[in-house]
């Protein structure tokens, strides 16, 4: 008998991230910016961290961007994901820097300054989370 495919744990949805999870559930990736000083910031929160101003614009990123570092995950395992666990620190050429996994990529294969784009893994509740993979060189300009 086969195992059961593994999934992803659903996303912790609070107040302040609500809107950033209801746009990964369509397949975007967003970050909050600042309606005072424009400041881009991740992940969502009450506050912009330069001004403190409470007013807050929600735009749309383009879900490109490079590798600023990554680690090799091999343990505490959770049932949940697929081991190793290619975590990742991504660098949006927007100017913020999101947590993530790195798919479809040999871990032989990762580099610090690798071009990666975001798409969307199902994660129940329907319910979805941004992970990154390398951009295609095929599709660089």
């Amino acid at each position: 008998m086969a195992e059961p495919a593994s999934t992803r744990p659903a996303p912790v949805v609070t107040d302040d991230s609500a809107v950033f999870w209801d746009a990964a559930a369509a397949g975007r990736l967003i970050a909050q910016r600042c309606g005072s000083c424009g400041r881009l910031r991740h992940p969502p929160r009450p506050m912009c961290p330069q001004c403190h101003s409470l007013d807050i614009d929600v735009v749309e990123l383009a879900g490109t961007g490079t590798i600023y570092s990554y680690a090799i995950l091999h343990h505490p395992q959770n049932p949940a994901f697929e081991y190793p666990v290619l975590a990742a620190l991504v660098d949006l050429d927007e100017g913020i820097r999101v947590v993530s996994n790195l798919t479809d990529v040999d871990k032989g294969d990762i580099r610090i300054g690798m071009r990666v784009e975001v798409h969307f893994a199902d994660a129940g509740n329907g319910s979805k989370v941004p992970l990154f993979r390398p951009v295609d060189p095929a599709t660089v300009s």
